[in-house]
């Protein structure tokens, strides 16, 4: 027989996830536009977006620059981006022989060049390798695009006025990260409009 206690548990996960993405959407729209301004001036100048997280953002990290490489809904040429979470010998390597808290920050200022973007993902805002990999893109001149929750943590005082925080109004790691995900696409499909113009949404 159906447990209608555990169906109820379910269903309330969908409505909390939904609730949030209703009410974050008004506060995150500005913020998001000028990530996705960010991100036009970086590749038609020709750079590239780093990117950057652990855990779930790490996945995160990989799956926008898949859609980056790759394509999100639309055909169009291949956009630069690289996953710095991806690279199993470097980060290794880093970790032994730095410590884990560097493990982006070399990455950073190995690859990246005046103009390119850095997407620095934490729920918390405060992962110290992210942190890390903040203050090695602003030595390299590079715009930082943030997202995290729960007020931002020490993400918040350590991006520049040029930079974009996209911090979702909440403080449970999953809601976050659901959100997250949909800032993500959000950039994709509003970058591929500014790039090949306006098509009606895919059902």
């Amino acid at each position: 027989m159906p447990d209608q206690n555990i169906q109820q548990h379910i269903q309330q996960q969908f409505t909390d996830s939904a609730d949030l993405k209703y009410h974050a959407a008004p506060l995150l729209c500005q913020p998001i536009e000028q990530a996705v301004q960010a991100l036009l001036t970086c590749l038609t100048a020709g750079g590239k977006v780093l990117a950057c997280g652990n855990g779930g953002s790490a996945a995160d990290a990989q799956h926008f620059a898949a859609e980056f490489v790759g394509r999100f809904e639309r055909e169009r040429p291949e956009l630069a981006a690289l996953s710095l979470s991806t690279d199993t010998s470097v980060i290794t390597a880093l970790a032994n022989d730095y410590g884990f808290d560097l493990v982006f920050s070399r990455q950073v200022r190995a690859l990246g060049q005046i103009g390119d973007v850095l997407l620095a993902i934490s729920t918390s805002g405060n992962s110290a390798n992210v942190l890390a990999a903040i203050d090695a893109a602003h030595e390299r001149d590079m715009v930082v695009i943030g997202l995290s929750g729960r007020g931002g943590g020490k993400m918040a005082q350590a991006l520049y006025g040029g930079d974009v925080h996209i911090c979702v109004p909440h403080d449970r790691t999953a809601r976050i990260q659901e959100v997250h995900l949909l800032v993500l696409h959000c950039l994709c499909d509003t970058l591929d409009r500014q790039l090949l113009g306006y098509q009606e949404s895919l059902s």
